[in-house]
């Protein structure tokens, strides 16, 4: 199963993308407020999804150097919304998965 970690989103979501996502069959992490020691918090992720309007600029730089440093792909949405969580699952689980 596909493992993605959200950042940013709003806290009263969070129960709602982790349903959208397991209903895709994707495994959801969401970190909805500022995190220390960010790189060990992650675990094993397979993809990463930056909610840009609800999430400070240095919590989205950690994002980029984790993507950098463990190549890892991060999908930037601006916007925080359930449909906004289903096209980035949609579009990270089409690159990502193989094609049958």
């Amino acid at each position: 199963m596909m493992c993605v970690l959200v950042v940013g989103g709003m806290d009263r979501l969070e129960d709602d993308y982790i349903k959208v996502a397991n209903k895709m069959g994707i495994k959801l992490k969401v970190f909805t407020k500022r995190v220390t020691d960010f790189s060990s918090k992650i675990g094993e992720v397979d993809a990463l999804i930056v909610f840009t309007n609800k999430v400070s600029h240095p919590a989205k730089n950690q994002v980029a150097k984790f993507s950098k440093k463990t190549n890892k792909p991060v999908f930037l949405c601006h916007s925080c919304g359930i449909c906004s969580l289903k096209n980035a699952l949609k579009e990270l689980k089409d690159s990502i998965e193989p094609k049958r």
